[in-house]
Formats: C-alpha cells, structure tokens, sequence
C-alpha cells in the first residue's frame, strides 16, 4: 500500500518486489510469475501490508530526553527554562553516545526511514549523530544549529559571533560528508530569525550556496515569532528569510502556522515547502496550519514530529494528528459563535493525503527518491502485521477492505506491530526476531 499521489492509494496484492544489490526497486510483478523452485527471500504472509518508509521532515535531536514533558508552557519559556538547557548537555560527548543510538534506533522501529535533524551547537556531536545514522542505516540531514542573537539565546548556549557561527557550520558540512555514507548529508540549520543575527542569517545562506546545501530553519511557528519577525525586519519571517538567501529549493521551513497567502506563493516559487507538525502546533503554534490551502497552492508539505514539541516520535500518529486538526481548523472551536462562523470551509484532510505527506510529500521537500514504492525507487519500507495477537489493529476478514485496513494501520500501528523496516535494501529494525 502507498499513495504516490496525494489522493490517491495505490494497493498492489500478491506480488514480488525485487531489490538489486544497490538497494533499489528492480521489478514489481505478481507472485504467479515466480519460476517453480525460486524461492524469495522473506515472505510477508497474507495478513502483513508493506508500506513505503516515514519521512520526518522535522525533529530535535537534543530533544530526546524530553519527550513527553513541559508542554504547559508558551513557547518562549519551554525554550529557555527546559530545552536550551538540555540541548546544551548533549554538547558532550558522552552523553550524545549514550542519546543518539536510542533515539536513532527507536525512531527506525517506528518505521521512520528518514530524517531531517536538528542536531546541536557543538560539530562534534553533530558529526557524532551523523555517523550514528550511518552506522544504523537511517537516511537523515543533520544539521549543526546556527543561533547567536545575545537576545534570542542564553549566553552558554550559543555561538561566539557570526563568524564563529558560520564557520562551524561549515566544518560540520565537511565533516558529515567525510563520513561517505550515501544515507547521511548535512543540512545548513539557521535555528530561526529570533535566535540568530542579521550577519549569521545572511551568512549561511551564502554558506549554503557555496557549498550545494539545503537549508532548514523555524518560519512563522506561533504568535511570538511571526510578531517577533514583524517587528524586526517590517515585513514576514517568510519575506525576511528570503532576503537573507535562506528559501531555496527544498528548504524545510517548519510550522508555518502563521503564513499568509503571499507567503505560500513565494515559497512555492523557490521550490521550498513546509515542515506540518500538527501535534505540537496544538501546543506551541496559537493555530492550526492550513494544510489543505498550502497544498491546494503547490506548496510542497512534508509531515514533522517535532520532538520534543511533539510529545510523540512516530509518524503514523502524526498522520492521525494531521487529519484532526484540520477538522477542527474546518469546524471551529468555540461554541459560543453560530455554526456557518466558526471554522474555515474547506480544510479538512484525508488520511490518505496525511500519509502522503509523510511518505512522497516529505520526499519531494527533502529532495530524496524514495516515499513510494516504485521501480527506480530505493527500498525504504516498513511491514505492518494486521493480525497480531493483542494489538487493537485487527484487519478483520469479510468485514475490512483496502482502504478500512489501511486507515486502522495508519491510526493504531505501534512498534509492536511493524515486523521489519528496511532502508537502500537493509533490514534495520523490526518487531519480528
């Protein structure tokens, strides 16, 4: 099952996907064309659904060990009081070693295949998650964070001056792409607007373009940073990141909540997109991102975890999560205001379009080949037992056709019930022994 458009679910039975030694997709074709005594390498059985690896367009890697926690506070205060502090403990070393292969490994048990990082201030623990998501076989963009603004960040976290700035992240760019892996590239990662200076902005956007690098930054999140944008520059954060050469083709642009119309067309004209992180916009963003008039204008839209904004690493609950928001954003909040006024018509989603933002939507912003399943496509997949004993995702027989099965695996599917996830042909993770 995939949707390699945005509405449409493609479901292919009983058929034999052969992968080449590159591990990419060389043929699709029925199972009865099997020759009599080939045997195939793994079987997934008649109640497992194979489904294209999850793209997570946006996640903070120093985050980890605060997931789940302090998500009653704006924005602004979960910054300083929890998450600066922390990201800094993961500038060493040996904390990062023991942080970053539980996170890489749990996030591939989730099915995600791939990632666009936001890493740390230090190169070295930057380089470190480089090299982990290369040893355990996850694609990912890793991104050393930019940030020196003495008003936007805390005096022990962050870089010295711009040029301090601007030059670790360019040995970060050269260090993670001496790892060699064809998994892993860097990704130039200005924090956002408020967290860095007019000079650190406008200098990693020429770093990025002297050094063929896509580009990820925070755009518009909430009510204090589209303010904070305003009052700075006179016009968007949208507007202003580009005046510093910062939206690019694929530049992952994360939220959004706040962008107006005049915003999608310019990011739709660079070839940029947006970072959808609907779980943690119902905490930090003060609205829910349009995400059907950003798709409905060309935007390219990808789905984000945003943890620890997200208090949930999986994709596939963000999926549900995108579709539930744009119901409520559709039907409106407030009781007190008459019916016909309290939403915006015309802004729901369907799981299949969720899911397509998290597989080909998180692809085509990334850049990268894979999000459906397909000839010429590598094999990033994950297998999703729709039978297992216990679990509360049962296909029943007779009773649930391709689309039911499919809408309960996106909504109930845990770790437990996805048997093996591949990446470029490698198994990487997977419930089954």
């Amino acid at each position: 099952m995939h949707t390699p458009e945005r509405t449409r679910l493609t479901v292919l039975d009983d058929v034999i996907i052969t992968v080449d030694d590159d591990g990419m997709i060389a043929a699709i074709e029925p199972a009865a064309r099997l020759a009599p005594g080939n045997d195939v390498d793994h079987e997934l059985g008649p109640d497992t659904v194979l489904l294209p690896g999850l793209i997570d367009t946006h996640l903070h890697a120093p985050q980890w060990q605060q997931l789940g926690t302090g998500l009653d506070l704006p924005l602004e205060d979960w910054l300083f009081q929890h998450t600066f502090p922390l990201e800094q403990r993961l500038t060493d070393p040996a904390v990062a070693a023991e942080v970053w292969p539980h996170m890489v490994s749990t996030l591939l048990a989730h099915g995600t295949t791939a990632v666009a990082y936001y890493a740390t201030v230090s190169v070295e623990t930057t380089t470190m998650l480089a090299a982990t998501c290369a040893k355990l076989g996850q694609r990912a963009f890793v991104g050393r964070v930019g940030m020196d603004h003495p008003e936007g960040t805390p005096d022990w976290y962050r870089d010295a001056d711009a040029a301090a700035g601007i030059d670790a992240s360019r040995r970060s760019i050269v260090e993670i792409r001496a790892i060699g892996s064809p998994l892993v590239e860097p990704i130039v990662t200005p924090r956002f607007t408020p967290a860095c200076t007019d000079d650190l902005l406008a200098g990693l956007g020429a770093l990025a373009a002297e050094t063929n690098t896509i580009i990820q930054t925070h755009c518009s999140e909430s009510d204090w940073e589209h303010g904070a944008a305003l009052e700075r520059f006179g016009r968007s954060d949208t507007s202003a990141l580009d005046g510093f050469e910062l939206i690019k083709d694929h530049t992952v642009l994360a939220h959004g909540d706040h962008l107006g119309d005049d915003d999608f067309e310019l990011i739709r004209n660079a070839g940029a997109g947006v970072a959808h992180c609907p779980l943690s916009n119902a905490y930090f963003g003060n609205a829910v991102f349009p995400a059907r008039r950003a798709l409905d204008a060309g935007v390219r839209i990808g789905l984000g975890s945003d943890v620890a904004g997200g208090a949930r690493p999986g994709l596939l609950a963000q999926c549900a999560d995108a579709v539930t928001a744009s119901r409520y954003l559709e039907d409106g909040v407030d009781p007190r205001q008459a019916a016909e006024d309290r939403g915006t018509p015309n802004s729901r989603i369907s799981i299949v379009e969720a899911f397509w933002m998290a597989t080909m939507g998180g692809a085509e912003l990334l850049g990268l080949p894979t999000g459906a399943l397909e000839v010429g496509r590598p094999f990033d997949a994950l297998a999703v037992d729709t039978r297992r004993t216990g679990s509360p995702l049962q296909a029943w027989p007779g009773l649930d056709n391709d689309a039911r099965t499919f809408e309960k695996i996106v909504r109930l599917a845990t770790p437990a019930d996805i048997t093996d996830v591949w990446v470029a042909g490698h198994r990487v993770a997977g419930s089954r022994p």
